[in-house]
């Protein structure tokens, strides 16, 4: 049963993520401050901030349901994360450093045109605005939960406009630097939380807790699947060659073309300062993943010898649960000592106030840099667009907090879907970088009209074939690259000179 030392961990935690978030930010004298620090953030800072950006309310609650229902095949796909992170910092981040690019999509400008730059930030501006609404919206439940066990009379509705309010109020004062500074802050927040709930977990479970779990099956890390049929192989999600070409892909669009990744990065004072943050986040991720996936395996051994069955759905029958993405929030709620809830719960809360003032931050910038300067480039010199900057972060938290407060009636399907939107759109940026990395005959027109093409099409692809979801990048990548060399190669059959009969002579 939460207490009034809870409450005062969370209102705490509000507090001082706003404090800190303005205290440490500076002042802001041009865009560039404000949307990139300036170039001189630390590595280290960076680092955090990324992997407290790319962990959402639902990777802190969802992953221990992994391990809880399963085993702990999830943490292949994190060897593939890593493995993506080294290409891009091999491969994408050079050329945004050679350019000094403010976005990830000022490349596709200088290569291609603004046309596509513009094309590919709306479509930024889409996934992020429906991926990370949803997000916000789930970050209110185990709080509404809260209020709700207090006899608090709240809606959702209040809940999403609380977390976002105290997000914008410190992602508008400070900028970029305040988004990585407190982002600092709020993985040091849930991790702390996570480690003592691993701690309370591992004091309640019973003696053979382990020897049970390899009995069942559960600590099973490494899977192939070789011995199912291809067409079934390539629907599962946590085979090892999923994980690892399936994550690598996925992380080369999500960290490579992102720009709420690449905003980070290329906040960091130099090219190699950078790579040490993104490929350095990638081994963070495979123990931050692990964690979680532990707490999960802990959570099936503690309820296991409770309700006296260790199978997961019964589990869940025995304490009313619906889902097993309710099993951490429900021992938040009853397993902890006060204070401690009332600490992993504000953890949650960070999770989700990082992803919100990313995505806050992210979209300003892109929506000015990418969209109003090529769209107004004479009053790009203006001595007010910090201000408009500034308005225009304003304005995407009205979005973000409005756009969240429509799934409080949602079925769990468009849940899933505004989930997994960044799936096949990232085969889309994925695959036109890398025509414009790879392919430099290839024009803005073909480029263009391949990139719209295969969002589209994955769209219906994912609709009605059903494959694993971490190949979903790497199919739509895929697509892109073959339309943008099709249409290549029918412009040059369509301007290649018609041969004269001396020439056929000839």
């Amino acid at each position: 049963m939460l207490t009034g030392w809870d409450v005062a961990v969370i209102g705490l935690y509000f507090l001082a993520s706003a404090a800190l978030g303005i205290r440490l930010a500076g002042r802001q004298r041009s865009v560039e401050e404000y949307f990139l620090g300036g170039r001189s953030v630390p590595w280290w800072a960076v680092l955090f901030s990324i992997v407290a950006t790319e962990t959402s309310a639902l990777t802190v609650i969802s992953v221990p349901a992994v391990a809880f229902g399963g085993d702990l095949t999830f943490l292949q796909l994190t060897f593939g994360y890593l493995l993506g992170r080294v290409l891009v910092s091999l491969l994408f981040l050079p050329a945004y450093y050679q350019g000094h690019l403010e976005t990830a999509y000022a490349f596709l400008g200088r290569r291609f045109g603004d046309r596509l730059r513009g094309a590919t930030s709306l479509v930024f501006l889409a996934t992020r605005l429906l991926a990370d609404g949803v997000r916000l919206f789930a970050a209110a439940i185990p709080i509404k939960v809260i209020c709700d066990q207090l006899g608090v009379s709240v809606s959702y509705a209040h809940v999403i406009a609380a977390i976002g309010v105290v997000t914008v109020f410190y992602t508008y004062l400070g900028g970029l630097r305040a988004v990585i500074w407190v982002d600092v802050l709020q993985l040091g927040v849930y991790l702390l939380g996570a480690l003592w709930a691993l701690v309370v977990l591992l004091k309640g479970v019973p003696v053979d807790w382990l020897q049970r779990a390899v009995e069942s099956g559960k600590l099973r890390l490494i899977y192939t699947g070789l011995e199912l049929a291809p067409l079934e192989w390539i629907r599962q999600n946590y085979t090892l060659l999923t994980g690892l070409l399936g994550g690598a892909v996925f992380t080369m669009a999500s960290h490579g073309t992102d720009q709420l990744i690449v905003q980070r990065l290329l906040a960091c004072r130099s090219l190699r300062a950078s790579q040490r943050a993104l490929v350095g986040s990638g081994v963070f991720v495979i123990g931050q993943f692990a964690l979680f996936l532990g707490i999960g395996l802990l959570l099936w051994a503690y309820y296991g010898a409770r309700v006296g069955t260790y199978m997961p759905s019964e589990i869940l029958a025995r304490m009313s649960l619906q889902r097993a993405d309710e099993i951490f929030p429900h021992f938040l709620i009853e397993g902890l000592p006060p204070g401690l809830s009332g600490l992993i719960l504000a953890g949650i809360l960070a999770a989700a106030m990082s992803t919100l003032s990313s995505s806050l931050n992210a979209l300003s910038s892109s929506t000015i840099l990418d969209i109003y300067q090529c769209w107004f480039p004479n009053h790009y010199a203006r001595r007010d667009m910090l201000r408009l900057s500034r308005i225009m972060t304003l304005f995407w938290g009205g979005v973000f907090i409005g756009f969240a407060m429509l799934f409080r009636s949602t079925e769990n399907p468009v849940v899933e879907l505004g989930l997994s939107i960044a799936s096949f759109t990232y085969g889309g940026l994925l695959g036109v970088f890398l025509l414009g990395l790879f392919f430099q005959k290839v024009g803005e027109r073909e480029a263009l009209w391949a990139f719209l093409l295969a969002v589209a099409c994955m769209i219906g692809f994912i609709t009605l074939v059903r494959i694993g979801w971490p190949w979903y990048t790497a199919t739509g990548a895929l697509l892109t690259i073959a339309i943008g060399r099709l249409l290549y190669g029918i412009r040059c059959f369509r301007e290649k000179p018609l041969s004269t009969p001396a020439q056929m002579d000839g």
